[in-house]
């Protein structure tokens, strides 16, 4: 059985990197659906840059992995591609795929990011947002920590000079932390 298990994850860790995603579309409705978040307005009046996450897949028992494919962008436009890669070992069972998004505070935390191979540290956090009544109806019981009443919803602040934001798309997983994951970037050849 254990053999099986490793096996199915193998199987969704290479099924994760084959992952093709039309970017630019989805990259563009993806953006339109963070900014009906009003708890997301001053970031994106404010923020340097951002990077933007479609659709990252992650899955794992026991061993586990995620990937998803991106862009960035300095003062609203775009500047190149980004992705973000985890492998993860522990207690974990199930799949989901999420969006997620980044926004760098200032200057130095964009070029922090974009010089090339970037990690998050373990205690790096992010918010899980609602988007209104087909977020609240698709993510009920789905994801830990969202929240269904805008009043209670957790804010979003910068640490260290950058503030993620989740939303879930579908699927279960128990253990959905940010802790590991690292990021390359690709500029925009000129």
């Amino acid at each position: 059985m254990k053999n099986l298990n490793l096996t199915l994850v193998l199987i969704l860790i290479i099924n994760l990197l084959n992952f093709r995603i039309a970017v630019a579309d989805e990259v563009t409705s993806t953006i339109s659906t963070f900014k009906k978040s009003e708890q997301l307005a001053p970031f994106f009046k404010n923020a340097y840059g951002y990077a933007v996450f479609p659709t990252i897949g992650k899955g794992g028992v026991g061993f586990g992995g995620a990937y998803g494919k991106g862009s960035v962008f300095k003062q609203g436009k775009k500047t190149g591609t980004t992705t973000m890669t985890q492998l993860t070992f522990g207690f974990q069972l199930g799949g989901q795929a999420f969006s997620e998004i980044i926004f760098f505070e200032d200057k130095a935390t964009y070029y922090a990011f974009t010089k090339g191979n970037f990690e998050f540290s373990a205690q790096a956090s992010a918010v899980a947002i609602t988007l209104g009544a087909n977020a609240k109806a698709s993510t009920t019981g789905a994801s830990a920590g969202t929240s269904t009443d805008s009043e209670t919803q957790q804010k979003g602040v910068y640490q260290k000079g950058m503030a993620t934001f989740t939303y879930a798309k579908g699927g279960l997983m128990y253990e959905a932390a940010l802790g590991g994951q690292k990021f390359s970037f690709t500029p925009i050849e000129k």
